[in-house]
Formats: structure tokens, sequence, C-alpha cells
């Protein structure tokens, strides 16, 4: 079972979870805060080239099975064109501003 995206409860995380399923990169960058950062498997990455080699390059797409912490930590059936799918955490920092400073992901 999954969550449907409208009805993920942050406004920020609704938003970075469209703009992936999309495959919308402007979207994506409107979501981030400036200089957002982010972290793959406990490892800070380059969120840039992160996104274009594990989102946008290879069809990344984001079935939230749950969602917890106010819609900020979510499990995640997780694919791209690399790796398959997978189940994935995700956390997710969001500032005053509704935009994302800092998400962190990994295996669930």
């Amino acid at each position: 079972m999954t969550i449907p995206v409208e009805q993920l409860t942050d406004p920020a995380v609704r938003a970075f979870v469209r703009a992936v399923n999309a495959q919308d990169r402007a979207a994506f960058a409107a979501v981030l805060a400036p200089g957002a950062t982010m972290s793959d498997d406990g490892s800070d990455r380059d969120l840039g080239q992160w996104a274009e080699k594990e989102i946008f390059g290879v069809g990344g797409h984001m079935d939230v099975e749950t969602e917890q912490a106010g819609g900020r930590a979510l499990v995640v059936r997780y694919r791209n064109d690399t790796w398959g799918e997978m189940r994935t955490a995700w956390r997710f920092v969001v500032g005053e501003d509704g935009k994302v400073n800092r998400f962190e992901t990994g295996q669930a």
C-alpha cells in the first residue's frame, strides 16, 4: 500500500516527491533551499551530481509506504534504471521558509 503524493503531510516533502516522480528538475530545484545538502547511506554527497545520477538521469521514482515525524521521515519503495527497486528511508530538514535544507536517504 502506498500513500498518494497529494496526501503527504509536509508541503515541502510533498513537493519534493512530486518533482522526483515527474522528473521535473526545475520543481526539484525550487523546493531546495540555497546551499541544501544531502547524504546517501551516511555519506555526504554533492546534491546536484547525486540527483542527476540517482534521479533524473535514470528515471527515479518514489512510492511512499509510510510517513512519520510530521511527514518529514518516509519509508519509500524507490526505483531507478540503475538499481531497480529498493526500500529506502528518507529524512528531511525543512526550514522556516518551507524549503528543504537537507535530506538523508539510505537503505530501510
